[in-house]
């Protein structure tokens, strides 16, 4: 679930209702950010050690609570004779979007750790992306749904998003648990694979050595390496590693048999990455990591515009029809924003996902090379949007900032698997995960701050909000001038999304030096391979 665009769906009704400004909401939203992603390390740590169904049961009832709590809050509305809200109502509005964020990182941890677990590293980045995908997609889920059953009608919404995310999380409790992966496939994912045709397979000689070399394992081969009766001929030093030539069919295998040879090549085998705890902030990978998803703003870009394309879409809609405006219309372009960027941080999950399994497993290329394109999607979105004055285009940079948003989780939870190894991803993954509150928290606040301080900024020739009439209250519409309300927050992610796509390009270059020093190392390795030539079999009569 993504919590920050269901938030922008209803946030500027909840700060007309309850007499709230920019700076306060974005208060109350970075509320669930900080639940969000502070909470990762520790249900991080639950998933790994306990299993996802302690997560996904919390998550059940801190989405329940939450999202009732806030529908309570804007239900009864100010109390009467008062102006504004107290400060210990803001205090568990906050409080609410807090649980919201904590349950939400609860339920995506669970999947996105069962994911990783259940499929091997070839398709891990698809299968990841796919489910995280469904996160993106669920704000378009709700607020579609909304609009066809409750349109107009925020509490309504609010119950439908406490029942809607809690009861999910109630059937994973019952229904979601990690498939392990056969040993072949455990075995694969520490192998070094060039994109090239390969002769043969590393494999690490402690797992073959009770499985393929099993002294009790029948050996249904029709070249017996190894049979029963070689029991006592051939014994493998722990920590080392042969390399078999690959699977042939039977007739293969006769012709074979009179001229070629079995070679067993002794080399070191290279385990996968188990990087955590204190380890994992020594290593300048993660910084390179929590640096391009914080301050240099991918993220915090991404939090920052969809907190506020809602007022975003509502400034440049009140600009355009001054009086003749509508609650109604401005909350149907709000909704259009929210579904677009929802329908494409989706579409960016799934499409990072296959691209990064391509790239690797076809291509032999790194999966780093693709963060030059997340941190180029987020700032050409960021372009587009600076130059937009007309609410009806404002889609172009929500389906672009979707699609580069999207992109950003489910690329960087592969290579927090890639770099850190699996073991303790889902710690791992929620120490990084901290790294958006950093960009997010600023831009935000600096974007409500910046929106407030434009409030009631209009053209010369235009009325006063107080003039228009009953159906545009005061504090509905609280600043005329279009694009000028924001577009100074938006120069200065522009900014922060370019020293992102330097970050970006610095990542990728030292992954790809790292794998020529592996490959390197490898084939200094080769060098020194000793071949041990069995004697073929009598040819059968």
């Amino acid at each position: 679930m993504l919590l920050n665009q269901r938030c922008s769906a209803y946030s500027p009704q909840l700060g007309s209702r309850l007499h709230i400004n920019h700076t306060i909401l974005n208060v109350v939203g970075l509320g669930g950010n900080v639940g969000m992603y502070l909470s990762g390390p520790f249900w991080g740590k639950i998933v790994d050690s306990k299993g996802p169904r302690i997560p996904l049961l919390s998550s059940f009832a801190l989405h329940l609570i939450g999202y009732s709590g806030i529908r309570t809050i804007y239900s009864n509305g100010l109390p009467e004779g008062t102006k504004s809200l107290s400060h210990f109502t803001i205090f568990l509005l906050v409080l609410c979007s807090f649980m919201t964020g904590v349950g939400g990182n609860a339920g995506m941890c669970s999947g996105i750790n069962t994911t990783a677990k259940s499929f091997p590293d070839h398709v891990r980045g698809s299968t990841t992306g796919l489910v995280i995908s469904g996160f993106g997609l669920s704000a378009f889920f709700f607020s579609t749904l909304a609009h066809l059953v409750t349109p107009g009608d925020t509490s309504s919404f609010l119950l439908l998003l406490a029942l809607g995310t809690s009861l999910p999380m109630l059937v994973g409790f019952f229904t979601v648990r990690p498939i392990p992966l056969p040993p072949s496939e455990v075995e694969h994912h520490h192998f070094h694979h060039d994109h090239e045709h390969v002769d043969y397979a590393e494999v690490d000689a402690a797992s073959i050595t009770p499985t393929v070399l099993d002294h009790h394992h029948d050996n249904d081969s029709r070249t017996h390496l190894l049979g029963p009766e070689d029991e006592d001929e051939e014994v493998l030093e722990e920590g080392r590693g042969v390399e078999l030539s690959p699977p042939r069919t039977r007739a293969s295998s006769r012709r074979s048999r009179r001229d070629s040879r079995s070679t067993v090549r002794h080399i070191p085998v290279e385990s996968g990455p188990n990087v955590h705890g204190l380890s994992l902030f020594k290593t300048l990978d993660f910084w390179v990591l929590f640096g391009i998803l914080s301050l240099p703003a991918v993220s915090g870009t991404g939090l920052m515009y969809i907190n506020n394309v809602g007022s975003m879409s509502q400034a440049l809609y009140a600009h355009e029809v001054l009086e003749a405006f509508d609650p109604v219309q401005a909350s149907k372009w709000q909704s259009a924003q929210v579904s677009t960027v929802s329908f494409m941080n989706f579409s960016g999950r799934v499409f990072i996902g296959l691209l990064s399994d391509f790239i690797k497993a076809r291509l032999g290329l790194p999966r780093s090379y693709l963060l030059l394109l997340v941190s180029f999607l987020v700032l050409i979105s960021q372009l587009i949007a600076t130059h937009i004055e007309t609410v009806e285009h404002l889609w172009k940079a929500s389906a672009v900032l979707g699609l580069g948003y999207g992109t950003v989780f489910s690329l960087f939870a592969a290579l927090c698997v890639e770099w850190f190894g699996l073991a303790h991803f889902s710690e791992n993954w929620g120490f990084l995960s901290l790294s958006p509150l950093i960009g997010g928290n600023i831009f935000s606040v600096a974007f409500g701050r910046n929106l407030d301080a434009h409030e009631g900024d209009s053209a010369t020739s235009k009325p006063n909000p107080a003039d228009f009439g009953p159906s545009a209250p005061e504090k509905e519409i609280q600043c005329l001038a279009g694009r000028a309300c924001y577009v100074d927050s938006l120069r200065l992610t522009t900014v922060a999304c370019l020293v992102a796509v330097g970050l970006s390009a610095w990542a990728a270059w030292r992954d790809k030096k790292r794998m020529e020093e592996e490959k390197a190392k490898l084939s200094s390795g080769r060098s020194g391979e000793v071949d041990v030539i069995w004697e073929e079999e009598e040819e059968e009569r």
